[in-house]
């Protein structure tokens, strides 16, 4: 098993994902919605949502927004 091969592409994947403060943040983001009450299905739901987000460069504590663009000028 090469080691190096597998550090690189760990390290490419946190990157494109933001970062490891982004890491950080959605790994928090997950352990709230597994402790949080609820059904299995619904804390499923809700950490794909979180994982399926785009990454975010601007701000790893913002929550992911659903269909607004971060490229859009501000209102």
């Amino acid at each position: 098993m090469d080691f190096k091969k597998l550090t690189a592409k760990a390290k490419q994947a946190i990157d494109e994902r933001g970062g490891t403060e982004r890491l950080k943040a959605d790994a928090q983001r997950l352990k709230d919605i597994a402790t949080a009450p609820g059904t299995l299905d619904e804390k499923r739901r809700q950490a794909t949502e979180v994982l399926k987000a785009p990454p975010s460069k601007a701000d790893p504590e913002a929550p992911p927004d659903a269909g607004s663009d971060p490229d859009a000028p501000p209102s």
